[in-house]
């Protein structure tokens, strides 16, 4: 027993503390709980609302299922922190999203809590359903939990899972998340005490009597019958479309009322037959007022006083990229009516919510759908639109097949703006726009440009409305701007071709995208050890600007390529074009400065791109080594 002045969340380091619990005590285990999270926040940062918002049923999952045997799948992760800190790590939430700290989302690597990880969405019902079917198939009598909001249920991988989950049986568990009340009706006591009553093992074992029953009857009165069972539940309920797809269905539920929601998912965790789906009802941010209030539910903050909620505000400086995009592309949008723009589900995120205040008509917020968003702009395209689909650059991947299939093929004039290319700090790998530049070089018909500033990515922008020659994609950094002077007026670039930003003799540095501002530094201290150093912005990884690329190649004694991406992209094709060329068997001194061939935790971003040599001072010291020069680096690798 514990001591009264002690606080519960104390005494509670996993789940098996919090199952021995009184059901009494665990109202007062969530309070403590949700306190614990806001407390953690308010000093990292992060992602709060989405997290407040399960406080009760987090607590509830654990208290009634046997984790880690029964495997709990969080959808996104955004959610998670609550579950982290009744799972062992409450001891290290206050470095979330840190420099070797806790991550921002699930991560296997953990904890066995985490048995999947989780950062883009609706991959939980799937995953879930393979740990239900493994557990099946060697006679393990864990159950998948996949925990899913109403908004990633948006994503057809959600619906894709669920046709498939019979084959599961009982042992997956479907948790549906409406914190929008974008599905059910408020819930009231009627509505809580019919899903408890459906639930129950008594009425599952009734309903199973009578459905042995009915099946006796001639074909049309049990067709007639069936139905009838499903829709009066679903007209009382919601539940029809669940049931469709093969699922018993529960709810709606309070989130939020642990007298509610224990007994439910004990009912639900002792059925005998088939996948169940718990509609459960809850309120993003709640418990604090602040986030209650707040448009967005406190969905993403930044540090903050946990006592005001006022949050810590960025010191004044350059406009973000993605405002600069969203500026640039209202201005199109001004010039010509068929520019268009289309986002899956992140409006803010992708400045698109701008260009929707000036042009509702001409914006298309399709959902967490981007393989729809890219066909769709597809769709517009060839009918004579200019679609700009802008989606984050780690979120693009989910759409490969139709960038591949339903545009470059039909080299289709759809314009991809892709925001947070590169690193991203605190959201680490899984939101790390690493690949795009190797994804969609390959491709024929692709035009690939990086923005190495703001100016420039206004001058692209104008550039991409204007090219109706084919698919073309722009990427930009997350984060501020270098604050160099705007435009005025944009300017259409010359399709494939890059400038000189400094002129020199002994190295060239050849840039993509925003490291062109480390490639003048590194300049500058190249200069002083007596190497006059060209600096290039390419600005096209496709088509590559192949005289620029010869000049600087063949009067040069060394030249490096340097880019915010992984392998296969710039410098493979700039080596690709040396190889073609000729040059490499005249002894060419040419090396190539990409990510790291790992996927990267979260840190700083300057910290990040420090630990991925991506710097100055690693430029200089790449070329210092293939120069032979003395130099740490070069000693290290000797």
């Amino acid at each position: 027993m514990s001591n009264p002045t002690t606080p519960l969340l104390d005494t509670v380091r996993t789940p098996d503390e919090l199952r021995a619990l009184q059901p009494e005590q665990l109202r007062q285990l969530a309070d403590e709980l949700r306190a614990e999270t806001i407390a953690a926040v308010g000093v990292t940062g992060g992602h709060l609302g989405s997290g407040l918002g399960v406080v009760e049923l987090t607590t509830a999952l654990h208290y009634v299922f046997n984790t880690p045997d029964d495997k709990l799948i969080w959808d996104v992760g955004h959610q998670c922190y609550p579950h982290k800190i009744l799972t062992g790590r409450r001891d290290r939430i206050r470095t979330l999203r840190q420099g070797g700290g806790l991550s921002g989302f699930t991560k296997r690597a953990e904890s066995e809590y985490d048995p999947f990880g989780a950062a883009h969405s609706s991959t939980s019902i799937s995953a879930a359903l393979g740990f239900a079917v493994a557990n099946k198939m060697q006679d393990k009598p864990g159950k998948g939990i996949a925990v899913i909001g109403d908004g990633a249920m948006s994503a057809g991988m959600a619906y894709e899972a669920m046709n498939n989950a019979r084959e599961a049986g009982n042992r997956l568990v479907v948790i549906l998340n409406d914190n929008d009340m974008s599905i059910a009706p408020p819930v009231g006591g009627l509505s809580a005490y019919l899903a408890r009553l459906v639930s129950s093992r008594e009425f599952l074992g009734l309903r199973d009597i009578a459905k042995k029953l009915v099946r006796k009857l001639p074909r049309p009165l049990h067709k007639a019958a069936k139905r009838t069972d499903e829709y009066a539940r679903g007209m009382a309920m919601g539940g029809t479309l669940f049931e469709e797809l093969g699922f018993y269905y529960v709810g709606p539920v309070d989130g939020h009322n642990l007298d509610q929601l224990i007994p439910i998912l004990e009912n639900v965790r002792d059925a005998a037959e088939g996948p169940c789906l718990v509609h459960v009802v809850t309120q993003k941010g709640k418990g604090y007022a602040p986030a209650e209030a707040a448009a967005d539910k406190y969905h993403g903050v930044q540090k903050f006083d946990v006592i005001t909620g006022a949050q810590a505000k960025a010191p004044p400086g350059p406009p973000s990229y993605t405002n600069v995009f969203a500026q640039a592309l209202i201005a199109e949008a001004q010039r010509d009516p068929a520019v268009c723009a289309i986002t899956a589900a992140m409006p803010s995120g992708t400045g698109l919510d701008k260009f929707e205040l000036v042009f509702p008509d001409r914006t298309f917020d399709v959902g967490i759908a981007e393989q729809h968003a890219v066909t769709f702009a597809a769709g517009l395209a060839a009918q004579g639109m200019r679609p700009f689909c802008a989606i984050y650059s780690t979120f693009l991947q989910r759409a490969y097949d139709q960038v591949v299939h339903d545009v470059a093929i039909q080299n289709l004039p759809v314009r991809f703006a892709i925001d947070r290319a590169g690193l991203v700090g605190a959201d680490g790998s899984t939101h790390a726009g690493s690949f795009d530049v190797t994804y969609l070089a390959t491709l024929p018909n692709m035009v690939v440009m990086a923005a190495a500033d703001e100016a420039e990515l206004v001058h692209m922008v104008h550039t991409c409305a204007m090219h109706d020659d084919g698919p073309i994609a722009l990427r930009y950094p997350r984060g501020n701007g270098t604050g160099i002077d705007m435009p005025q007026v944009p300017e259409q670039l010359e399709i494939g071709k890059g400038r000189i930003v400094r002129e020199g003799r002994q190295v060239a540095i050849l840039s993509l995208g925003t490291r062109l501002e480390e490639a003048l530094k590194a300049a500058d201290a190249l200069e002083a050890r007596g190497l006059s150093t060209t600096v290039a912005d390419l600005r096209f990884a496709k088509p590559l600007d192949e005289a620029l690329i010869r000049k600087l190649l063949t009067s040069h004694e060394v030249a490096v390529t340097i880019e915010e991406g992984a392998i296969g992209g710039l410098g493979a094709h700039v080596l690709t074009l040396a190889s073609d060329l000729g040059l490499i068997d005249n002894g060419l001194k040419l090396r190539t400065m990409r990510l790291p061939d790992i996927f990267q935790d979260q840190d700083k971003p300057e910290k990040q791109y420090a630990d991925a040599r991506l710097d100055a001072d690693a430029i200089v010291d790449t070329v210092l080594t293939a120069l032979r020069h003395n130099s740490v680096g070069a000693e290290a690798r000797a």
